[in-house]
């Protein structure tokens, strides 16, 4: 599907934005994130102020050569969560919505097969707080497991 060009010059601002922060925030100097990623460093630079689109591969490799998750960096970018990408990039978080992002669509398909017709996008939002909740309600199981061992019977 083409995209109006508004919306790629907006993409195209959210993922300088986490790249420039990514890049600014790794240990390595910029001509050696260059190198690794196989761009020049002065292309880099131009990607980073966003005089320079840059494609979802390359991208991908900028974020990885920092330490980043990629897939979760760009896709909470892209969905207008840039400071959440910025925040979550290189932590736990990061690396759980990396494989969550990852694993979502095959278990969709699994689990609900010829249903997944029946979704509605009214639905997401419902979702995702359901999703939220279920994981708060494991963690505090886990965390009151936990407690409950340590406590002297």
């Amino acid at each position: 599907m083409h995209q109006p060009a508004p919306f790629r010059g907006e993409a195209n601002a959210s993922l300088a934005h986490i790249l420039a922060h990514a890049i600014e925030s790794s240990d390595k100097p910029k001509h050696r994130i260059a190198r690794e990623v196989g761009i020049h460093r002065e292309t880099l630079l131009r990607v980073m102020r966003g005089d320079r689109p840059i494609g979802l591969d390359e991208a991908a490799r900028v974020l990885d050569v920092c330490g980043a998750f990629p897939r979760a960096s760009m896709i909470l970018a892209l969905a207008g969560q840039e400071d959440l990408a910025c925040e979550w990039m290189r932590s736990e978080m990061g690396e759980f919505l990396e494989d969550f992002f990852t694993a979502l669509p095959g278990q969709l398909e699994r689990t609900l097969g010829r249903r997944v017709e029946d979704l509605r996008p009214r639905w997401a939002n419902g979702t995702s707080q359901l999703v939220a909740r279920m994981l708060a309600k494991h963690i505090d199981d886990f965390a009151n497991r936990d407690i409950s061992m340590a406590l002297p019977r």
